[in-house]
Order: C-alpha cells, then structure tokens, then sequence
C-alpha cells in the first residue's frame, strides 16, 4: 500500500513539474515580447522595428480624458516614436523599467499587469493584452492607470 501510495505522489508531482515549465515558458515569452517592444522600442531606444515585432498591427491603447475614452492605434504611436527619435529624444535621461506582479494565460490569450517604472518612480499601471499567433505572442490592447 505504501508503494501504491508513493508511486502516486510522484505521479501527481511530476504532473506539476511538467505543467510548470510551459507555462514559465509562455511567462518568459510574454515578458520579453513587452521589454523589447514596449519597454525598449517605444521608451528607451525609439527603434519602430522592435515595436513591429511585439504589436499587433490593429494595437489600441485605450484611456480616459474627461470621462471620454481615447484611443491610439500603434500606427500613431509608432508615429510619435519615430518624432521623438528625429528630435534626439532617445535615449530618455532617466529610463523605462516595468515589473510583472501578474501575468494570467488561459489557452493563447494573455492578460499582464505591468509597473511602469520612469527611474524608480511608478508612474502607470497597465494592462495588456496579448494573444499568441502563429509567429508568437503579440500585445494587442492596452488600458492603464496612471499615479
């Protein structure tokens, strides 16, 4: 019986073990679509090819002015990027970092809650979404909270 019973405790541990490595490697994945997109193509170098590989082309940046949402195609975005370059806005005096307190994967869509660092001060919450596509995953919505 105490065979039985440890013959099944490892099964049911390496069951876990086995789930923990994708699922670690969609969250390293993930993360390094946003630093190499976001964090470093629109904030810390201005280099559109980045942005091109980690957003979705139909990318929208949802806020709030006025009780009124706004929006922003990474088109424009892209836009405002390359303006800033041309004006030798990059790289910033005081870089972007983020921090990942969530990321939840259900199937080929992704949700992250990111800390958007300027220095050491936080300055947005975002939430991105993402889905996975044949050529990898890619943030294709984004909503945030600024302090």
């Amino acid at each position: 019986m105490k065979k039985i019973v440890a013959v099944v405790l490892v099964s049911i541990l390496s069951c876990g073990c086995m789930w923990a490595a994708p699922q670690q490697d969609e969250e390293a994945a993930i993360q390094a679509v946003i630093l190499s997109a976001y964090r470093d193509g629109l904030c810390n170098v201005g280099d559109v090819g980045l942005v091109k590989n980690g957003f979705h082309p139909e990318f929208r940046l949802l806020g709030m002015k006025d009780n009124a949402l706004t929006i922003l195609p990474i088109a424009d975005w892209m836009k405002m990027t390359e303006a800033k370059k041309a004006a030798g806005k990059f790289p910033p005096q005081v870089p972007v970092s983020m921090e990942f307190p969530l990321i939840d994967i259900t199937g080929n869509a992704a949700m992250v809650k990111v800390r958007f660092l300027v220095g050491d001060k936080h300055v947005y919450t975002d939430y991105l979404s993402l889905f996975r596509f044949a050529e990898g995953w890619m943030i294709v919505n984004k909503i945030y909270a600024g302090h």
